[in-house]
This record gives C-alpha cells, sequence and structure tokens, in this order.
C-alpha cells in the first residue's frame, strides 16, 4: 500500500510538467498580443493550434500506452514500433490538409472561418507539420520513464522545451516582419521538437534495462493487444480535440466572432494552467492505482487536496480585480479584449476541480481495461458541448466566447458525472 506522502512525490514531477506545458499557451499569447494585427493574428494562432491538435489525437495516448503495456523487452520493442507507424500517420495527414485546395475546404468552407484569419493561418500551419510526430515520440519515451519512476527527467525535458519555445519566440519577434500567428506556430514546433530530443536522451538508461538480458522476458505483446487498448483512448482524444475547431465552427456564427476567436485561446490558455494540476493526476492514478485499485483512497485524497488548492487561487484572481490585471498585465490584451475574456472565464472556474476528478475517475477505468467507457465519456462531453453551443448559438445572442464557455462547463461536467457512475461500479467491484 502506498501513502499520501507517496503519491505527492510521484504527482509533484508531473504537475510541473503539465504546469510549463499550460505556461507555453501564455507566452505565445503574450507576444502575439504585442504584435501588429492582435487580434487577427490570436485569432489564427488559436484555430491552427487546434487543428493540428486534432489531427494530433492519435499520437496523446502513447504515453498512457506505454505506461500500462511496456512491461518487457518485447513489449518495448512492440510498442515502440507501433509508436512509429502512428506517427507516420499523423505526419501525412498534416500534408494533406497543407494541401491548398484541401486547406481551403477545411478553413473555408467546414470550419468556415472569416477569410482573412483563414488566409493568415497557413503557414502557421505549415510551419506545425512537425509538431504532431514528434509529440508522439517524446510521449511514447516519456511513458517509459513514467512507468520506471523517473518522473522527474520527464519535467526536465519541458524545461528544455519551454526554454527553447521562448528564445525562438524572442528571436523571431525581433526580426520585426514575421507575423505574429507564425511567431507562435514556429515557436512550438522548435520546443516540442528539441523536447523530443532531449527525452529520448534521457531516456537510454531506461532502454538499457529493458534490452539487459537479466530483465525477465515475458510474452511480449502484439500489435492487436495493443491497438485494443490504444484506440479507444486514441477516440477520446480525436473527439476531444474535435472540441475547439467545433467551438471555432459556432463562435463564427455567432455575435463578436472574430474578438471571440482572439479571446478563447487566452482564456483557455489562462485557465488550463490551473487546470494543469488535474491533467497530470491521469498518469498519476494509471502507474499508482493498481491492478485492483488498492491504492485508490491515497489516490483520491491527494486529489482532494489538489482540488481545494486550485479552485481557492483560480477563484482569487477571477472574482477580483486581479484577472483584469493578468489579462492586460500578463497577456498584454487591449482593454476591449480583456473585457470581453472576463465572464467567459468566470463561467470556466470550475474545469479546474472537475479536472482532478476527471483524470481519477479516467485512471480507475484505464486501470480496469475499461478504455471504451473512456471513450464514451468523451463522446457525451463533446455531444453535450455541440448541444448546448447550438441551443445559445441559435436562440440567444450570447456572443460566441461566452457561448463557448458554457458549452465547454457544461459538456465536461456531464463527462465527470457519467466517469464517476462507471468508476464506482469498477470500485465496487475490487
Amino acid at each position: 500500500m502506498i501513502t499520501s506522502r507517496n503519491v505527492v512525490r510521484f504527482w509533484i514531477p508531473l504537475s510541473f510538467t503539465w504546469m510549463m506545458m499550460s505556461m507555453e499557451g501564455t507566452i505565445l499569447a503574450s507576444f502575439i498580443a504585442r504584435l501588429p494585427f492582435d487580434t487577427v493574428n490570436l485569432a489564427a494562432y488559436g484555430v491552427a493550434v487546434a487543428l493540428a491538435m486534432f489531427i494530433e489525437s492519435p499520437v496523446i495516448h502513447l504515453l498512457s500506452t506505454s505506461v500500462a503495456l511496456a512491461r518487457d523487452r518485447a513489449s518495448m520493442i512492440a510498442l515502440r514500433s507501433f509508436a512509429y507507424r502512428i506517427n507516420t500517420i499523423v505526419t501525412m495527414g498534416m500534408l494533406v490538409v497543407c494541401i491548398p485546395w484541401v486547406y481551403d475546404r477545411v478553413t473555408l468552407n467546414i470550419l468556415q472561418l472569416p477569410i482573412d484569419v483563414a488566409s493568415l493561418m497557413y503557414w502557421g500551419f505549415v510551419s506545425m507539420i512537425p509538431w504532431p510526430a514528434a509529440i508522439g515520440y517524446r510521449r511514447f519515451y516519456q511513458g517509459l520513464l513514467i512507468r520506471n519512476g523517473r518522473t522527474r527527467l520527464v519535467a526536465y525535458g519541458t524545461i528544455v522545451r519551454l526554454i527553447t519555445m521562448l528564445c525562438s519566440a524572442i528571436t523571431l519577434m525581433l526580426i520585426g516582419t514575421i507575423p505574429g500567428v507564425l511567431v507562435g506556430t514556429l515557436s512550438l514546433t522548435i520546443g516540442v521538437i528539441c523536447e523530443a530530443a532531449m527525452t529520448k536522451y534521457m531516456v537510454r538508461d531506461v532502454i538499457k534495462m529493458y534490452e539487459r538480458a537479466d530483465v525477465v522476458e515475458g510474452n511480449g505483446i502484439s500489435t492487436a493487444e495493443i491497438v485494443r487498448f490504444w484506440l479507444p483512448l486514441a477516440a477520446t482524444s480525436a473527439f476531444g480535440f474535435a472540441v475547439t475547431p467545433m467551438l471555432a465552427f459556432f463562435m463564427s456564427r455567432a455575435p463578436d466572432p472574430l474578438a471571440s476567436l482572439a479571446v478563447l485561446p487566452v482564456v483557455d490558455s489562462f485557465v488550463f494552467f490551473f487546470r494543469s494540476f488535474g491533467f497530470s493526476y491521469q498518469e498519476v492514478g494509471v502507474a499508482l492505482i493498481g491492478d485492483k485499485q488498492q491504492n485508490y483512497a491515497a489516490v483520491r485524497r491527494v486529489g482532494l487536496g489538489i482540488i481545494i488548492c486550485t479552485s481557492v487561487i483560480l477563484s482569487a484572481i477571477v472574482f477580483t480585480p486581479l484577472l483584469g490585471i493578468v489579462y492586460k498585465g500578463l497577456y498584454g490584451l487591449q482593454p476591449e479584449l480583456a473585457g470581453f475574456a472576463t465572464v467567459p472565464t468566470m463561467v470556466l472556474v470550475v474545469l479546474p476541480s472537475i479536472a482532478v476528478a476527471y483524470s481519477l475517475y479516467r485512471s480507475v477505468l484505464i486501470t480496469a481495461r475499461q478504455n471504451v467507457k473512456v471513450t464514451i465519456s468523451t463522446i457525451l462531453e463533446v455531444g453535450g458541448i455541440a448541444l448546448i453551443m447550438v441551443l445559445l448559438v441559435t436562440f440567444t445572442e450570447l456572443n460566441g466566447a461566452l457561448s463557448a464557455a458554457i458549452s465547454m462547463a457544461v459538456g465536461r461536467i456531464m463527462s465527470t458525472v457519467y466517469l464517476k457512475w462507471t468508476a464506482v461500479s469498477v470500485l465496487a467491484s475490487r
């Protein structure tokens, strides 16, 4: 049995990693907001990243897959080969969307973005072609590190990512002729590639451990077994990452479309900083809860503490004048955009606490090999967001950003309620 102290010690490096990742959006949005044509560039950057994340979605859960399944040398080799194939597929997906007529169909016909946003974001999206594969490469090896208790090394890789991204953004900004959207996307891509290279360097001792003869050799794992575990999680990511492009589609039809497209990435990045403490908790649960959920109580206790801390601190900022200082001072938003972002942020104040519960219940299901239920929860979330968004855009005069915030909050609550219901049944049967 593990203690709460063990959980905290395991969680802190992962939390630090997610916290630094969440700072990316803040840093890059603040750079873009200080460059010419900030509103349209912020909108283009937000949609470019959202579209790339949707294509990237199959690689996200390579981390959870390697944490759960990399039991021995044969399993590790099979998982590595599988990860490389998935990385190739997502890169091909990026290349296809970059074909001009395909890009126009996606951005103008399907998403129906304003033409100035669509045209401005093209080269930003092109600069992200290697981004999904670099993330997949990194997450597979991060999974090996986490499975073998090297969570601190994961945090080191993220530090490298943040530093190289920041240096790239400063350099590109100082050139003075590069659009804000390209400053953001190119810096993001460079940072991820550097982190992937650093992760591969740091994992070398773990790889040697797998390859040593004294490691107990199991029966390995087949591609079919990997796919059965990974596919529901990949579908979960695909549905989840479809949310932002879907919101962009609806916001383009709501009042104040350009302002909404511009501020939502900023609002999301600010709230994401506090959500990151919960997002890191899924890997904690998968690694520590145990096959029979014997350590669930300790993991749950720490989770409750995270909920209280993040909710109190975020509320103290959002419901006081500090929020204006954050948006105008830290993010560099113009006063009108900062005011526009205030109410949507208040709506999303519930998301950090939900993120912890969401990750905890998902980890229970993943350790019990009930990944399909994780996918169902995401389908409920996306369906709820779409339904609420349709109703608000059709029957109210709320601006797009506020409609999106309400929809996101309701959808995530629906998903978490379902996850709790299914996780309770798993815990009751242990």
